[in-house]
């Protein structure tokens, strides 16, 4: 029965990770703490927010959630492209909070989960994908420190 109710949610950010993205994008430029997202493209916030949504799903089943995040994000080069962009990690980090929201958000007016037994499960199914989100964050700060440090760092001759 969990595993019902974690396809269902993973189905549904997969199959309409456009949609969610798009959702999300509209709340995000409604919110005054991203300004500096604000004056990026439309269609890269988009297609970058719809990455994590459509690949939700094999994070989510992973044997090791952690390595998978980090091989995703890292194949998408995000963290390069946001730093390069010269996005604060406070956004950052709070973009990926707001995407977190939003797939719980669509889900819920899809009516996605409707009896006991499925808020239930919904629960779990919640957490763990928290904890991904989690490791995003995790992942994306200390690579941002990373480069910033680098960026810092004297060059030598």
């Amino acid at each position: 029965m969990y595993r019902v109710i974690a396809d269902k949610l993973l189905e549904l950010s997969e199959k309409h990770a456009e949609e969610i993205a798009l959702q999300w994008y509209v709340s995000m430029m409604k919110n005054r703490r991203m300004s500096v997202y604000h004056g990026l493209p439309k269609k890269q916030c988009i297609e970058s927010t719809a990455f994590f949504y459509k690949n939700l799903k094999t994070m989510y089943f992973s044997k090791d959630p952690y390595k998978e995040v980090e091989r995703l994000l890292n194949q998408a080069q995000y963290v390069e492209e946001i730093y390069r962009q010269g996005v604060p990690l406070h956004e950052v980090l709070y973009a990926q909070i707001l995407m977190r929201r939003q797939i719980w958000v669509f889900a819920d007016f899809q009516a996605l989960f409707n009896t006991c037994v499925d808020m239930h499960r919904t629960a779990e199914t919640i957490n763990r994908t928290i904890l991904l989100f989690d490791y995003i964050i995790y992942i994306i700060t200390a690579k941002y420190e990373r480069l910033l440090a680098e960026q810092l760092a004297p060059r030598s001759a």
